[in-house]
């Protein structure tokens, strides 16, 4: 239930955005920057939501690549979840890509892919009939993969969604560009 207001709260705000927007023309070029937040569904063991955000920089134009752009973006998201007074478990996964960019005609629109790695800080305790204990402390490095995009509601404002690695299998937020 939590996590269908969530949801429904982010895809409101970004009606809202769209609605005021005109005529919208936002592609990002090199030096763009931006920082957003995200709620994140799917692949989070028995947690329902994760919450984090987003930072990217785009630094460099590839010409020989269809004239795409690469970015440098960080992720940070959190999550939890427990069995009542039993156990809980506490993940931060801490992640950074490197993320290409295709240019298209269509500038609202900026679809990436990127890979890279990130850290998993992993928290988990237990509490039972006469045991406390700490199960886990098994943070790690792991891969990332992960494909996504932007749709611009406005110059500085765009909805984000990515798929792959990291908090949760789906990830859905709000980005503004920096100035």
């Amino acid at each position: 239930m939590m996590l269908k207001k969530i949801v429904g709260s982010v895809a409101v705000a970004a009606v809202v955005v769209a609605a005021s927007a005109a005529q919208v023309s936002a592609q990002v070029s090199k030096g763009y920057t931006d920082v957003g937040v995200v709620v994140g569904i799917g692949n989070l063991g028995s947690a329902s939501a994760s919450f984090g955000g987003r930072f990217e920089h785009i630094f460099k134009v590839l010409p020989d690549l269809g004239n795409g752009l690469l970015g440098i973006g960080v992720s940070a998201d959190y999550y939890s979840y427990s069995s009542g007074s039993n156990y809980s478990f506490k993940y931060i996964p801490i992640g950074a890509t490197m993320n290409y960019h295709f240019k298209l005609e269509n500038t609202k629109f900026d679809p990436f892919i990127g890979a890279g790695l990130g850290y998993q800080i992993i928290n988990c305790s237990y509490s039972g009939i006469g045991i406390t204990a700490n199960l886990c402390g098994n943070s790690a490095i792991y891969f990332i993969g992960r494909a996504g995009g932007r749709y611009f509601f406005t110059p500085s404002v765009a909805a984000y969604a990515d798929v792959g690695a990291g908090a949760a299998t789906l990830n859905l937020g709000v980005t503004f560009k920096m100035k």
